[in-house]
């Protein structure tokens, strides 16, 4: 009974452990550039954290740099408040970020040709440690580019004639085996009709007196 409980604490411990082990992955990954007219289109901003169990204050601000230069804050996120700056994108950006605040997204509703440009994100954050509080601050820009139709994604129709080639390599290898096993088949059936025929032709004496073994 005491071996039992032993093996229970232990399998208990190491579900613990494994559920503690099994957190979320945080990959950088750079935001999309291509926006389709009237479409919703999502600004990528990824800052991660290497320590997680840290407590910190995040802020996050974001502008919009216009092709002739002007430079507007169009998007501001503090203490989980969101603030929707007036200017042209009022009414159109939504917050699009994850909880753990490593995930930093907006998206933009309605796109329109006048969201060509580049777009800035700025992440600051404040860690609460016990005897000192560091800050860390990361920039991060996007060109984005607004086109009336979607451009053909050159990876997406290699994919389709790669799989249509391979379609037809397996379709000829299915036939290739089908005729080999054909053959294969009809040479085993003409042997044994011959090895039966051979049978049949030899006289009835001789099948029912074979030969007597040779002696010296």
């Amino acid at each position: 009974m005491l071996t039992l409980n032993r093996v229970l604490l232990n399998t208990v411990a190491f579900l613990i452990l494994s559920v503690q082990l099994c957190r979320p992955v945080c990959v950088d990954v750079p935001s999309d550039t291509e926006a389709v007219l009237g479409n919703q289109m999502r600004l990528t901003c990824i800052s991660c954290m290497k320590r997680e169990e840290v407590k910190a204050r995040t802020l996050v601000n974001w502008f919009y740099f216009s092709d002739s230069g002007d430079v507007t804050h169009i998007y501001k996120y503090e203490n989980s408040k969101e603030t929707d700056v007036d200017g042209p994108f009022k009414g159109r950006l939504v917050w699009n970020g994850s909880k753990d605040l490593q995930d930093l997204s907006i998206v933009i509703l309605n796109v329109t040709l006048n969201d060509s440009g580049l777009y800035q994100c700025q992440v600051s954050r404040e860690f609460d440690f016990r005897f000192f509080t560091p800050t860390f601050s990361i920039t991060k820009n996007i060109s984005l580019t607004v086109k009336e139709k979607a451009s053909e994604d050159t990876t997406a129709i290699y994919s389709e004639i790669m799989m249509y080639v391979l379609l037809v390599f397996l379709t000829f290898w299915l036939l290739v085996e089908m005729v080999y096993c054909y053959r294969k088949i009809s040479k085993s059936d003409d042997q044994a009709q011959d090895t039966a025929t051979n049978y049949l032709a030899i006289p009835s004496e001789q099948k029912d007196n074979p030969a007597a073994p040779v002696t010296e």
